[in-house]
């Protein structure tokens, strides 16, 4: 089994058990690499995470980037890149890096993307990750043209550009993603589910190895790795 599944009573229980787990590895990587690396989702629900690490008192040095990115203008509703920004706020030594453009040209965002990981190939400290309803995670629909692309685990690619297939109708803009073999590149990874519908996808992707219609099956059977999957109602 590559998982280690962790039920929560409610979602400020997830979210404690989750800002807990990515302090212990901030201080780790500070104390021993002097600085920490992470890849982290959008989204409303790891919100808390973010400002929990930023009340924390690290006393170092932590570098992130989104997981997967809008390619939208840095000033757009759309774009996460503000929250997560805001939500380190209160640490000036938490610095959030763009995976986009400042006007979110997809070509440029793509090429400033893949220089930064070029820049910084060591794995990451800690990941982590929501999970679809569709079963995609990061920007990794099904559907998408080049889902194989992002999913490869020998392509040697760090990130790709991609257009969900059918376009969300409340973000339907392209993204910028993060691979799985980069994202799997990593110290700790960690999924995040909630509510009972998601949680039956969840069993489905566990059922199946390397499922085009669950993406995060792939993730979820990686050989080598081990996903800690934290759901709560």
């Amino acid at each position: 089994m590559a998982w280690i599944e962790h039920d929560h009573a409610d979602v400020g229980a997830l979210v404690a058990h989750v800002a807990a787990s990515f302090e212990s590895a901030c201080r780790e990587a500070i104390r021993t690499r002097g600085q920490a690396w992470l890849a982290l989702a959008g989204g409303r629900t790891p919100l808390p995470v973010y400002a929990h690490l930023a009340q924390a008192g690290l006393d170092g040095v932590v570098s992130a980037i989104p997981t997967d990115e809008r390619c939208v203008p840095h000033d757009h509703p759309a774009c996460n890149l503000r929250n997560l920004r805001d939500g380190f706020a209160a640490d000036p030594n938490i610095v959030v890096n763009a995976i986009t453009a400042e006007d979110g040209d997809e070509a440029a965002s793509l090429a400033a993307t893949r220089s930064l990981l070029a820049l910084n190939p060591q794995p990451f400290d800690a990941v982590l990750l929501g999970m679809g309803a569709d079963g995609h995670f990061a920007s990794l629909f099904p559907g998408a043209a080049n889902l194989a692309e992002g999913m490869a685990l020998d392509s040697g690619i760090a990130a790709i550009s991609t257009l969900p297939d059918p376009l969300p109708p409340e973000a339907p803009f392209a993204r910028i993603s993060l691979t799985l073999p980069r994202l799997l590149h990593a110290r700790a990874l960690h999924l995040v589910v909630t509510g009972q519908d998601k949680r039956r996808v969840l069993r489905e992707a566990q059922a199946r190895d390397n499922d085009s219609q669950h993406p995060v099956a792939s993730l979820l059977h990686a050989h080598g790795h081990t996903v800690h999957i934290h759901w709560s109602p």
